[in-house]
């Protein structure tokens, strides 16, 4: 028995765990953000570490794989996802509201019509497509819009919400600053930025096969469905912002050409002028200097030979005329003088 133990205690001892500790040093310690430490200095020296793969992630990066999954735990994931919490300001987790977005979420905008004299809810598809053609026309005025939902969930903090998504977020942020404070339907507006930027990750997809079970109180989007000639002038309006953005670039564009060509003209003006100005400073410094002196007197004899040459070949052309021979004119006959008179 004691040959056994002690081959066991052997064997045990030759496979010794890293948590264990023994003459041969501390075994290493695992961290979950260092990895696995080395062991301590014993009789034979300390083990080298070896470092865990995902060390290098540390806890910022390990928040950032799990922000907005139900892993989670210090933001709220609902909240994130959807724009809105059924418990409040009184959830437990923290509730991301950004500073600035391309979506805009209103609280509580659309309201439904009252009841029939049975209770019953009554149809309003008459109504609510009236409201998302105003709504649609007001908003528009904004910026270009990618997404118009409005929802038809019953919760106390879905219902009548609507969801406008921007092409950019100046356009989110003229929407906010425009209607903050604004009244529609008897009810002051207050806009404000949401997460939710990808609306298949926030809609309710058992609702889109009319197979949800928990009806309007899911926590998921019910997302309200519109009519053929609504999603033609949502569309309708995406392709007139498209056109006004080309057309804005190219005016951009063509702004931007003649500013180059702007420049480029007050260049060579710059370049012409600084070499005017250079010349002159050289002609201004030669003014008192002799070759100054010879250069005038040069320009003057070149400018007094030509009237010489003039006179010369004047002067020579008269000599070369041949002597004009002077033709003696006839006499002129003199006439009779005339009888005198004869006395009567």
């Amino acid at each position: 028995l004691s040959s056994s133990h002690s081959a066991k205690g052997i064997e045990r001892r030759g496979k010794m765990s890293r948590y264990d500790y023994d003459r041969r040093g501390g075994g290493g310690r695992y961290d979950r953000d260092r990895g696995y430490g080395g062991g301590g200095g014993g009789g034979y020296g300390g083990g080298g570490g070896r470092r865990n793969n995902n060390s290098s992630r540390g806890g910022a990066a390990h928040l950032a794989t799990v922000l907005g999954s139900e892993d989670d735990k210090v933001n709220c994931p609902f909240y994130y996802k959807i724009g809105a919490c059924r418990h409040g300001e009184r959830c437990s987790r923290v509730h991301i509201k950004p500073a600035f977005s391309q979506t805009v979420l209103i609280p509580h905008m659309y309201v439904r019509p009252p009841p029939g004299a049975d209770g019953l809810p009554v149809e309003d598809f008459d109504h609510f497509e009236n409201f998302y053609e105003e709504i649609l026309d007001e908003l528009s005025k904004y910026g270009p819009i990618e997404e118009l939902n409005v929802l038809e969930n019953m919760g106390d903090h879905l219902i009548g919400n609507v969801y406008v998504k921007y092409k950019t977020e100046e356009g989110g942020e003229k929407c906010c600053t425009s209607l903050r404070g604004r009244y529609y339907g008897g009810q002051m507006l207050m806009p404000e930025f949401s997460l939710v930027t990808n609306f298949r990750e926030a809609r309710c997809r058992q609702f889109d096969e009319d197979q949800c079970a928990r009806g309007g109180y899911c926590n998921f989007m019910h997302i309200r469905r519109i009519s053929k000639s609504l999603r033609k002038k949502l569309r309708k309006l995406r392709r007139k912002a498209e056109e006004r953005e080309r057309s804005e670039s190219r005016s951009r564009s063509r702004s931007r050409r003649r500013r180059r060509k702007d420049k480029s003209r007050s260049r060579d003006r710059d370049r012409d002028r600084r070499r005017r100005k250079k010349h002159d400073n050289e002609v201004a410094r030669a003014s008192n200097s002799e070759e100054r002196r010879k250069m005038i007197a040069m320009w003057n004899t070149k400018k007094t030979e030509p009237e010489k040459n003039d006179d010369e070949k004047s002067s020579d052309k008269k000599e070369e005329a041949p002597p004009s021979e002077e033709k003696s004119a006839p006499p002129a006959e003199v006439p009779p003088p005339a009888p005198a008179p004869s006395a009567p």
